[in-house]
């Protein structure tokens, strides 16, 4: 029996999350992380994807993902493929880097874009890695409540910041006050 076709809707944005196979480090140093921003880069310059938030920890990464003009489908496989390209000649292995299909859930409504980008950016939290996310260095949480970073080509935080009332800045502040807001629960099948 074939998997069930995944739908895509160009003008929405998805939780998205990857597994390592068996649960085992996708990351296993800071380059390897490197080298995943530099294929969202690549992926990014051929189809247009934005990136609302974004967390990639040591076996898995989450993703707050829109393309508008590519399926998500076809993005996930070429970004998957090219991370695991890199990963099995770095570390002279083959076969499966990741679990199984990527876990992609749509957002529907506004609050959902809320409450997503801050289970994604609470992640580290939660997993005891650190105390607070601004003190995980691979998620996008820094270009949120610091807007002096240099925030890359896919990532647009405006997306989720647009949701808070006021000026730019009282909208950051909003966003980052919330260290600790209601997680919800999202379950990769």
């Amino acid at each position: 029996m074939g998997r069930e076709k995944r739908v895509w809707m160009h003008d929405r944005f998805y939780h998205v999350v990857c597994r390592g196979n068996r649960r085992d480090p996708l990351f296993r140093s800071p380059s390897d992380f490197k080298v995943f921003y530099h294929i969202l880069n690549q992926l990014h310059e051929k189809f247009p994807l934005e990136i609302a938030s974004y967390c990639l920890m040591t076996n898995h990464f989450h993703l707050q993902l829109r393309s508008e003009e590519t399926s998500l489908s076809k993005v996930m496989s070429l970004m998957n493929k090219r991370y695991a390209n890199y990963y099995n000649t770095k570390y002279h292995l083959t076969g499966h880097v990741f679990e199984k299909r990527y876990f992609a859930k749509i957002i529907d409504n506004y609050m959902g874009m809320i409450e997503v980008s801050r289970y994604i950016h609470l992640n580290p939290v939660e997993a005891g890695m650190v105390k607070r996310p601004e003190n995980y260095p691979w998620s996008s949480y820094k270009f949120y409540c610091y807007p002096n970073h240099f925030q890359p080509g896919y990532l647009n935080t405006a997306e989720v910041l647009k949701l808070f009332e006021g000026t730019v800045e009282e909208k950051r502040i909003a966003y980052c006050a919330c260290h600790a807001p209601k997680i919800v629960e999202f379950s990769p099948v």
